[in-house]
């Protein structure tokens, strides 16, 4: 006998990337950043006394909201605090949507989108992809009786970006809410000018995600954030979420990584530099790559010896990369950036591996 609602008992759930005990294998298949967090991390988390341990947090992040509000030239209403990324998703869904109404999203894509539906009991429309990973010209025709819209951007798992205007258009001809998902967004080339938060300020249907997972190496910490108008924040911040969401090392921590922006910074550089190397190293060796402007490579694997087959040889050597069994992904690998010792030892594995089966 089992207890479940029909559609839990229905559903498939979501499938993490493997993380192995130990730190032998050289980890490059869920996007982790190689670098560690600003020293004002450490320093905050050391500063913690176990005294404070024993009450409980500020009740809505107070603090962390005012710095990212002052780091993204919003006001603090516009800032909702959540345990991770993920969360955010959540309560967006069980805020706004309700089980008969309609989410769509691209695909392919994050694929704990359809996991978080299926909990809702949502209708879940999904919207292949054009060639480039760009939406389909008829992509706002087909959010009609929408309730909510979720675009990854830079997309994942191919790391293209969309341009602002594209997500500006989706927004106004859309009579529902649009998610920006931007947990990479920052590894986009400073050249490429992407803002989309004068979307927040322009439309009150948009909510941006952010977290601290990716930019500022903190993905053990589990602190993401919303940026949206007031009216999308409020009933989230006072009536869905969780009481206490975010405990108070996570605030703590939370806060001292954006006061550091500057540092991490460094960081964004450094993978932006070793994407860019990465790529080229892997072209070479005729696995070409789609243009990224994320912390991560989708690779195109040569037929012989397959990207299933060729995922399961890096296993074997202690590298682990992302392989996915769905269509148009099962002849690709997403590579996450690593330090420059861990690419150059996935280079070196890659060419006795290819070596041997050419």
């Amino acid at each position: 006998m089992t207890f479940e609602r029909p559609n839990i008992a229905a559903m498939q759930g979501y499938t993490p990337g493997e993380q192995p005990a130990g730190d032998k294998a050289i980890k490059l298949n869920t996007n982790e950043n190689p670098y560690p967090p600003a020293p004002a991390v450490a320093e905050a988390l050391a500063a913690v006394h176990s005294e404070e341990l024993r009450r409980y947090p500020p009740p809505t992040a107070s603090e962390f909201r005012q710095t990212a509000a002052e780091l993204h030239a919003v006001e603090p209403e516009n800032i909702l605090p959540t345990n991770g990324g993920d969360e955010l998703l959540r309560l967006v869904l069980t805020t706004f949507v309700d089980p008969d109404e309609t989410v769509v999203v691209a695909e392919p894509s994050y694929s704990l989108y359809p996991v978080l539906t299926a909990i809702q009991g949502c209708q879940l429309k999904q919207v292949p992809l054009e060639q480039g990973w760009n939406l389909p010209g008829n992509f706002s025709e087909q959010l009609q009786g929408a309730k909510l819209c979720i675009l990854v951007n830079p997309h994942a798992p191919s790391g293209h970006l969309m341009a602002v205007e594209v997500l500006r258009e989706v927004a106004n001809s859309f009579g529902g809410i649009l998610l920006i998902d931007e947990a990479y967004v920052d590894f986009i080339d400073p050249d490429k000018g992407y803002d989309s938060l004068p979307l927040v300020r322009e439309l009150d249907n948009v909510i941006i995600l952010r977290t601290l997972s990716k930019g500022y190496s903190l993905a053990g910490l589990r602190f993401g954030y919303g940026i949206g108008s007031p009216n999308l924040i409020a009933p989230m911040l006072s009536k869905t979420r969780d009481s206490y969401n975010t405990d108070l090392l996570s605030q703590r921590l939370a806060t001292a990584a954006l006061k550091s922006v500057d540092h991490a910074r460094q960081g964004w550089d450094r993978v932006r530099a070793s994407r860019k190397k990465l790529a080229a190293e892997l072209a070479q060796l005729g696995m070409p790559c789609e243009p990224s402007q994320s912390n991560f490579l989708l690779c195109q694997v040569p037929h012989k010896p397959g990207a299933k087959a060729l995922y399961q040889a890096l296993k074997d050597k202690g590298i682990l990369v992302r392989w996915f069994d769905l269509e148009g992904l099962r002849e690709r690998l997403r590579i996450s950036i690593g330090s420059e010792e861990e690419n150059s030892a996935l280079i070196d594995a890659l060419r006795e591996i290819l070596g041997s089966t050419s």
